[in-house]
């Protein structure tokens, strides 16, 4: 109960003493990729119940010759590189924890189709409503592995509290402010989960 009033007080403050920012991100992310400047995607709430994540649009719309759509890699335009190394494009997402979602703090709401490929031990992170912010977060976020990730998504399942919650919000506005971890280990983008040794 205390979790879910501090994320409502805390998103609905954030969104008001943010909006000329939140405001400003979407005029430019509208000049520099056209409409919709919101991106949605189904992920995987709490207990793998499905919920339409909103974030700022980072990425082109470009396919091939064909239809297909292009990798992330090539759609991930400069000015998107950027918007994610100052996680402005999170924003929307308060909006995702105001309405409950989403919490401020937990493991990060990853695609449907990877559900079906947890194993017992990483379907823990799903015991917990999904965060902005997480304990993989702060402790390497995209350059860190799949397995590492779901390692400390389940630290966390088992050892929240509302101090730790406190302490990876300060850590993560400093890992803001100092850009590290953003991109993933081979790419500008995190390679697709296609499941672990465990279970393939």
């Amino acid at each position: 109960m205390l979790k879910r009033i501090f994320d409502i007080v805390v998103s609905l403050t954030a969104l008001l003493i943010l909006s000329p920012v939140i405001l400003a991100t979407a005029f430019i992310t509208a000049i520099n990729l056209g409409r919709p400047v919101v991106f949605t995607q189904i992920r995987s709430g709490k207990n793998g119940k499905p919920f339409k994540l909103m974030k700022f649009r980072s990425m082109t719309d470009e396919r091939d010759e064909i239809g297909n759509i292009l990798d992330d890699d090539v759609r991930l335009t400069d000015f998107g590189k950027k918007l994610r190394s100052t996680s402005l494009d999170e924003l929307p997402s308060l909006l995702n924890v105001l309405i409950g979602d989403m919490s401020l703090v937990g493991p990060r709401p990853l695609l449907m189709e990877y559900v079906p490929l947890y194993d017992d031990f990483q379907k823990r992170r799903l015991e917990v409503s999904p965060g902005i912010t997480g304990w993989a977060q702060i402790n390497g976020r995209n350059s860190i592995s799949w397995e590492k990730k779901f390692e400390l998504d389940v630290w966390y399942v088992e050892n929240q509290s509302f101090w730790l919650d406190i302490k990876i919000l300060f850590m993560t506005v400093f890992k803001v402010f100092k850009r590290v971890d953003i991109n993933g280990l081979d790419s500008q983008t995190v390679q697709k989960f296609a499941g672990s040794k465990k279970t393939l």
